[in-house]
């Protein structure tokens, strides 16, 4: 079951160069709404003026090595591994859902541009790592959406709750789910079944690939690049134009800044955890 191309057998009602205008459709759709995103929200120009700001106040040039570095550490920390959640349920719940939606996605181009007739089913590995794919992102996704977003898990919020910040993760849950029960029901024979399941895939991936503007969808495109901006502020001292503090209790910081030894005495105290110190239960 799982190692059945469904792309292969849709080919007997559905030419295989529709499907892959399809995808290529699709692929416009990202690029194009993410293009729109970036104009609308004027982030290109959020990260180039920071980076002049930047320019203006850091403390030593960085060398070709150093950035080729950081641009490794950021590609290795922050975007493969996820460094920048530190609940480690969130972390696993994004990563489940990143590379399951890499595997899905990938697999699904080969499979349609590849193996779409329905003699060619291409190697069962193809299908495997397209079902699996889904599984990853159903399991990471019904994960965060059920018990590790904020507003359910801190607030309070029934999980039923839906808005427009939902819409990417609700429409990315829909074209895995629907896909997998299309090739489930497929593979048995319900043929009914498998094509309201079909339809209701294609719905879910157009909205998915078609509302990038509306959704988060972009975001996943800008959160490599801000995280490469702020290990770069922090190598050459610019710290975003912020000072850096050092030791509360230093006296020439004290000094410097009369208010810390006024509300908080010569020797701060360490605040502890502050709300890292229990979970969230629904204050």
């Amino acid at each position: 079951m799982f190692i059945n191309n469904p792309f292969s057998e849709l080919s007997e009602l559905i030419p295989s160069f529709a499907m892959q205008a399809y995808v290529v459709v699709m692929f416009l759709l990202v690029v194009g709404g993410t293009l729109l995103d970036v104009i609308h929200k004027k982030s290109a120009q959020y990260f180039f003026e920071n980076t002049k700001k930047a320019e203006k106040s850091r403390k030593r040039e960085l060398g070709g090595g150093e950035r080729i570095s950081i641009a490794v550490q950021t590609l290795a920390a922050d975007v493969l591994a996820s460094a920048e959640f530190c609940n480690q349920r969130r972390r696993i719940a994004h990563l489940l859902t990143m590379y399951g939606f890499i595997l899905f996605v990938v697999t699904s181009a080969v499979m349609v541009f590849a193996f779409p007739a329905p003699d060619a089913s291409g190697p069962g590995i193809l299908a495997l790592l397209w079902h699996l794919g889904a599984a990853m992102v159903c399991y990471g996704g019904y994960w965060f959406w059920f018990r590790i977003r904020v507003d359910v898990a801190a607030e309070g919020n029934p999980w039923h709750r839906v808005m427009q910040a939902d819409l990417f993760i609700l429409s990315l849950l829909g074209t895995t789910t629907f896909g997998l029960l299309w090739s489930i029901f497929q593979a048995i024979g319900l043929g009914g079944l498998s094509m309201l399941f079909f339809v209701l895939f294609i719905v879910s991936s157009l909205v998915l690939f078609g509302g990038v503007l509306w959704s988060k969808f972009a975001h996943m495109f800008f959160k490599p690049a801000a995280a490469f901006q702020k290990r770069m502020i922090k190598a050459d001292g610019s710290n975003e134009n912020l000072p850096e503090l050092g030791e509360l209790t230093d006296p020439d910081l004290q000094k410097r800044y009369p208010d810390i030894p006024e509300y908080m005495g010569a020797n701060p105290p360490y605040m502890g955890l502050g709300i890292k110190r229990e979970a969230p239960r629904h204050y």
